[in-house]
């Protein structure tokens, strides 16, 4: 086990960057995205010296009780089925919690409910399991709709999607759609139709700054793209490609012009990307694991759906408790401010 120094931080990320485990959450550069987190990489070496697992760790502090929430998003990074490397893994988290005197370490590979082998590993090494049945009780959503691409062309690719997908995409680029990946200076666009699209479906948007440092911090393994229509933006995402994924993690559409598709083609824009790049998988992302036509969230599924890929239920939340008390007392102080800020926004509205 080796906790690293920053100046060994170009060695991890040649591992993360190409590990079929990893994702864009265990890059280094994701704490530049999360800059109010702190930060610590853990890695596992072999006999020889080289990289065989390794875990980034987001660091919170807990102000008041005194203590840190450790989380390694999509972590941790090695073969999920070997023991002694999750061991040695699960000690430098030890030295963490030791360091910044945690009350709790959370990850969640990626790997489906399945993975029978590794859910009793875990359970042995002394986690506690959380999943819940909508999926989006955890931090990462749990149902990913996922298209796999590998060996496949983009003509081989199109040809599987629905019928009534391949009209969609046909239908935008009839109206003469264009999609386009763009820079920063399109920000306020992309952000304005993004709080249209959260007003509409009734979710919270991240500020500007956000979106901002995700396009800073991954470089080339980050785009944005927008669709225009008549010279006017009206749809936008930003999606990643990093070790062998595309992952869709933004996306935004303006309440005009959604009878010309758009989104559908920058879909199609951002897969194209996926191939040309090698990917094996195009990961559309999260979805609820409700899967009944009555539900709110049904709508975005039956979208993702028509790209005909497959839901992955993954395996959840694995949580590791150093401090029962401090645990609790954060959960109450957590629920606390819920309920502070539910009551705020109640006062807000009767003003």
């Amino acid at each position: 086990m080796e906790i690293l120094s920053k100046d060994q931080y170009n060695e991890y990320e040649a591992f993360a960057s190409t590990h079929p485990q990893s994702c864009f959450t265990q890059s280094v550069k994701w704490h530049d995205v999360k800059n109010n987190w702190g930060y610590e990489v853990v890695v596992s070496r072999n006999a020889v010296g080289k990289i065989v697992g390794a875990c980034a760790v987001l660091i919170q502090k807990i102000p008041f009780i005194g203590t840190s929430f450790l989380y390694s998003p999509r972590g941790p990074v090695c073969d999920l089925h070997d023991k002694a490397v999750l061991a040695d893994l699960k000690h430098g988290v030890d030295e963490l919690a030791k360091r910044y005197k945690a009350h709790l370490f959370k990850m969640d590979p990626d790997t489906l409910i399945t993975d029978t082998e590794f859910m009793k590993i875990a359970k042995e090494m002394g986690f506690e399991h959380f999943a819940g049945p909508e999926g989006f009780e955890t931090i990462q959503a749990r149902f990913n709709y996922r298209l796999y691409i590998a060996g496949k062309t983009e003509e081989e690719i199109l040809a599987s999607l629905t019928q009534k997908t391949r009209y969609n995409i046909r239908v935008a680029q009839k109206h003469g759609v264009e999609v386009r990946v763009v820079g920063q200076e399109y920000l306020d666009d992309f952000v304005r139709i993004m709080q249209t699209t959260g007003e509409r479906d009734g979710f919270n948007v991240r500020p500007k700054a956000y979106f901002a440092r995700m396009l800073d911090a991954l470089g080339e393994h980050v785009r944005m793209y927008m669709a225009f229509y008549e010279g006017k933006p009206i749809s936008g995402a930003i999606t990643t490609n990093y070790a062998g994924k595309t992952c869709y993690v933004y996306g935004a559409s303006d309440n005009v012009y959604r009878n010309v598709m758009p989104n559908y083609l920058v879909q199609w824009e951002m897969i194209r990307w996926a191939i040309s790049t090698g990917c094996s998988v195009y990961d559309f992302q999260g979805v609820s694991g409700i899967l009944d036509e009555s539900s709110p969230m049904y709508g975005l599924y039956r979208f993702k759906k028509g790209f005909n890929g497959q839901l992955d239920e993954l395996i959840g939340e694995f949580n590791f408790v150093y401090r029962p008390f401090a645990y609790k007392m954060t959960d109450v102080a957590i629920e606390a401010k819920e309920k502070l800020n539910k009551f705020k926004r109640m006062l807000k509205g009767n003003k």
